[in-house]
Formats: structure tokens, sequence, C-alpha cells
């Protein structure tokens, strides 16, 4: 039987913090474990660092998964921009647990991706933290659906108080400062993942009539900028201050539906506009023939989604524990309290051992492709 423990301290001495919730964490547990994780939010990197070593200590045998980070949760609590501690033990009977380090080197012209052990059939998915400051983490995601057969990625981009060069990676009693770290899971203990982008459609779907990378030039034979000043005239004041704050588009994932709303759509952020071309920068690429549709996102349509989301999870699983990666712009940000997220996991599906961070970008799979997102919570699960 699957057993969890999770636990979240804070305080300004790291190392004492880190051994406090490791203790608990595994006292709940109850057994040795066979999956650590854990998150650490400091302003001394080298603190940090001291803090996850503790951690590993701990838990020889186990495999050992952890990331530095600017927020952390655990405990039905979610900590930011403070000394913090999150460890989430896992006992795991029957589960097949791979870990794997990545990193780049020259490869005549380009930079190529090493150390991605190659999936198993009882594989179900994989967790992976990166250094988003040095590695590759969006073509990796990118190129990661086919390479990998498939296999479900979910997890973060790591972050440090000071930004680049104070990020730090986990695994197995190492500590380091580039690339990515991850482990395979395979099993039946692996339920699978959930990820909430949060948004809510405004105005109609329409095709991409022509685009260059990431480029929207026209939207149904019209200026994209043109259309998207249409439709903001045309929004009610409360929704022109939500675009004001952040406009996203949603690419639409079966273009043979009849509808898209809600749900229906990879979310990516409008990242320029210009009126004299007519454009539209999008953070990814788009298409022509795709369907489109404008976003906004709100703390009530954000909370609708997770809501929505977890509760079909829940009526098809068991959930005893999960890992939970969200955006560092929801939390306090986007709600009233930084728990939100961690709450309704624990709420809905009834988990009682969640424990995640706020993460630079998240990673999980949409429409059965991996992708990075931004402002979404991203949860992998596990059975009880």
């Amino acid at each position: 039987m699957a057993r969890f423990g999770d636990a979240l301290t804070t305080g300004a001495d790291l190392v004492n913090a880190a051994e406090r919730a490791v203790l608990s964490a595994l006292d709940q547990v109850g057994a040795v474990p066979d999956l650590v994780c854990f998150f650490i939010s400091g302003a001394d990197p080298d603190e940090v660092a001291l803090a996850g070593r503790h951690i590993m200590e701990f838990a020889p045998g186990a495999v050992t998964l952890g990331c530095s980070c600017t927020g952390v949760i655990g405990d039905g609590r979610g900590v930011e921009d403070r000394g913090a501690v999150s460890v989430w033990c896992a006992r795991l009977p029957g589960v097949d647990l791979t870990p794997f380090r990545l990193d780049t080197v020259l490869d005549e012209d380009h930079l190529a991706v090493v150390g991605m052990s190659e999936p198993g059939p009882r594989d179900k998915a994989a967790i992976l933290l990166s250094n988003p400051y040095e590695f590759p983490t969006p073509a990796f995601v990118r190129e990661s659906t086919p390479a990998l057969g498939g296999l479900p990625l979910v997890g973060g981009l790591a972050d440090g108080a000071h930004g680049e060069g104070s990020v730090r990676l986990f695994q197995d009693g190492e500590v380091v400062d580039s690339g990515a770290v991850g482990v395979i899971i395979g099993g039946e203990g692996v339920l699978g993942t959930v990820v909430s982008q949060g948004c809510r459609p405004i105005g109609p779907a329409m095709t991409v009539t022509k685009a260059e990378g990431n480029l929207l030039l026209e939207l149904a034979g019209e200026s994209a900028y043109a259309k998207l000043e249409s439709l903001l005239e045309s929004l009610p004041e409360e929704e022109q201050e939500l675009a004001a704050q952040g406009l996203h588009i949603g690419i639409a994932m079966d273009e043979y539906s009849e509808q898209h709303e809600q749900g229906d759509f990879l979310v990516r952020m409008i990242v320029g506009a210009d009126p004299e071309p007519g454009t539209l920068t999008v953070g990814d690429m788009v298409e022509v023939g795709q369907t489109v549709r404008f976003q906004v996102r709100d703390a009530g349509s954000a909370d609708e989604d997770l809501t929505r989301r977890l509760t079909d999870f829940g009526t098809r699983n068991d959930v005893g524990g999960g890992l939970l990666f969200s955006c560092n712009g929801r939390g306090g940000s986007l709600f009233p309290r930084p728990d939100h997220d961690v709450l309704a996991v624990r709420r809905i599906l009834g988990a009682g051992s969640v424990a995640g961070f706020f993460a630079a970008g998240e990673i999980g799979p949409v429409g059965g492709v991996n992708h990075l997102h931004g402002f979404t919570a991203c949860l992998l699960a596990f059975a009880d």
C-alpha cells in the first residue's frame, strides 16, 4: 500500500528548517521512502544548497529530487518570498523509479541534450525540474512528446532569490547549478496529470489566415491587430480591465470540434502588438488554419477551471498524494491567499499529502502533448 507524507517549515535557518521538514514527512510515511521530493526558498544560494544536502542525508536509499525556488507548497499551505522548505515523501510499492540528469553538449552547429533515459513499457510519467537560465527547456519540452513516445512530463522551472546564478538543483546526494534533473516513474501507482490553465475565452473563435512563426498577421482575413482592437472596444469595462492586465490567446487543440469553449485551448500570452503592420506577437508558434480565441484570466475563472478539472479527475481516480507545480504568478498574486491551489487539490481529490513549489514556468501535457506553460497549475497524482 502506498504511503505519503509532506511537511512545510519556515525560518531564517534553512538547514534547521530542512531537518524539521524532512523528519516530519518521513515520520508520516512510517517506512523507508522510495521517493523524496523537496523544494527550498531562501535568500542565500549557498545556504539553500546546504539545506538540500541535509535533506538528502536523511533519505539514504531513496531517490531524491529537488530544486530552489521563490515559494514552496506543502502541508496545505503556500509560502512565498521568504525562507521555507517543503518536503514530500512517498512509499510506492510496485513503482519503478529511473532518475536522470540532463545537460547540453555542442553537436556541430547546435546544442544537443544528453542524459535522458529511454522510457520503458511500464513508465507512466516523468518529473522534470530545470534551470531556465541556461537549459533549453522550451525546445526540450517541445520535442519530448515524439522523442519519448508520448511519455507525459510534469514539473517546473526552478528559480532563486537572485535569479540567474542562484538556481540549485538536487538529485541523489548531488547539488548542481545547471541543466535539469528528473525521474521517470512507472507502474500502476501513477494515476496521471491535471493541468489547469485558468483562462476563459472572450469574443468569437477565429481562423488564422496569415502567420509567420510566432507573428499573427491575419485573423479571418483581416489584420490581427484590427481584430483585437475591435474586440476590445466591444467588451464590457470589467473585461477591458482584465485584458489590460494581460491578454492571452487560445490555440484550439481540436480543429474539428464544432465549438471551442473554455478548456478547449492551449493558452499562450500575447507578448506584443504593433498597429502599423497590424500584427500580434504570440508566445508560441502559430500556423495558418488554426482556430484561435482571445482569453482573459482572473481569480474566478482560474478557480472555476481548476475545480472543474480536479473534479473530473477525481471521479475516475482514487488519489493518495500528489506533486503540485503552480505558477509564481498564481498564489497571492492572483488569489486572496497563496494556498488556493493546494487547498483545492486536497479538498476535491481528498489527497492528504500534496507538495510542490511556485515555478517560473510549469510543465505539463495538454491534449496528449507536453508543453511549457505560464500561469498554470500542474499536478502529478499518485494512487492511494
